[in-house]
């Protein structure tokens, strides 16, 4: 059971300090062998942080040493109450620098906190100024890792990184997302307009557009899941990309066949077809946003493909 922070001894005390510098460097070492490849200037800047780290522990355990003797406790943070719970973000492989940077902040500001409470709990006057001098240390890692910065992440250096990150986004959550959305946006109006026209009943039309939904986002689940692990393109995990890329082909079905949940057929089919075109214009901005795409040739290839799905759909319909 975690014990409460004011029911420490000096000794457990100190032997959380010990304990929270080693996790925190080993941290900020996980982070830096994540980012190393794409992010080189990040990593550099990790790697001094978690040297700091350490150096911050040899003074703890020497501290410790001096007044306890050899034997520290084990005694870590999730044994304390009060800890903010951290997700393990270091296990991440497709991690950008932006989301490290937070967690470091969050991680300074807490154990900054914690040396501040440890202060008023101690009555060592060594131990006192140790624990200040890491809670001043704390305090400046930010500035200190802003100052490591301009060393290491220049300007071409940032620019790097943000390519990199781009393109990581782009091949592990754009493409499969967009893939998804033309697909269930495109491939399920035939059927959909097909059956509407062909029976003029919105109810059987909703069904149609339904079943066409989710059968065509389950099929493109298992096809971009099965294409590749992503181990040589950089597409991240298989799982993740087959997900997104279900569920955005679903979405891009279901959203013109709900207005077949309006009974009277005419209004359904108009809001329907108002709702295609919201559709094909959203697919042709992220084309051009994310893909580098000209906005009038993303416009004029997803929107003639689309005319000609629809009208096919409603060619067979009123066959």
């Amino acid at each position: 059971m975690a014990k409460a922070f004011k029911d420490l001894s000096e000794r457990e005390i100190l032997g959380l300090a010990i304990s929270l510098e080693e996790e925190d460097g080993r941290i900020y070492g996980e982070f830096a062998e994540r980012l190393r490849s794409d992010y080189p200037a990040t990593a550099a800047l990790l790697d001094q942080m978690q040297q700091e780290e350490s150096e911050h522990r040899a003074s703890l355990i020497d501290l410790y040493r001096s007044r306890f003797g050899e034997r520290i406790p084990l005694i870590r943070r999730q044994d304390v109450k009060g800890f903010v719970s951290r997700p393990p973000l270091w296990l991440i492989e497709s991690i950008g620098p932006g989301a490290v940077r937070k967690a470091i902040e969050s991680m300074e500001t807490e154990t900054g906190r914690f040396y501040r409470m440890a202060m008023e709990r101690i009555s060592d006057a060594s131990t006192r100024k140790l624990l200040g001098d890491l809670a001043a240390a704390e305090t400046k890692h930010t500035a200190t890792a802003e100052e490591v910065g301009r060393q290491h992440l220049t300007p071409e250096a940032k620019q790097g990184e943000e390519e990199a990150y781009r393109r990581a986004f782009v091949l592990q959550f754009v493409q499969p997302g967009l893939a998804g959305l033309m697909d269930g946006s495109v491939s399920t109006l035939a059927p959909l307009f097909a059956a509407a026209f062909a029976t003029h009943q919105s109810w059987d039309a909703f069904r149609v557009g339904l079943a066409a939904s989710v059968g065509a986002g389950i099929s493109m689940a298992f096809a971009e899941a099965l294409s590749d692990d992503g181990s040589l393109t950089g597409r991240g995990k298989p799982f993740i990309r087959g997900l997104i890329t279900g569920i955005m082909t679903t979405l891009g079905g279901i959203g013109h066949t709900l207005p077949y949940l309006i009974s009277d057929f005419h209004a359904a089919t108009t809001v329907a077809v108002f709702v295609v075109a919201i559709e094909l214009a959203a697919i042709s901005w992220i084309r051009q946003h994310y893909m580098d795409t000209p906005l009038l040739r993303a416009a004029f290839q997803v929107v003639f493909g689309g005319v000609l799905v629809f009208v096919a759909g409603i060619v067979i319909g009123t066959a």
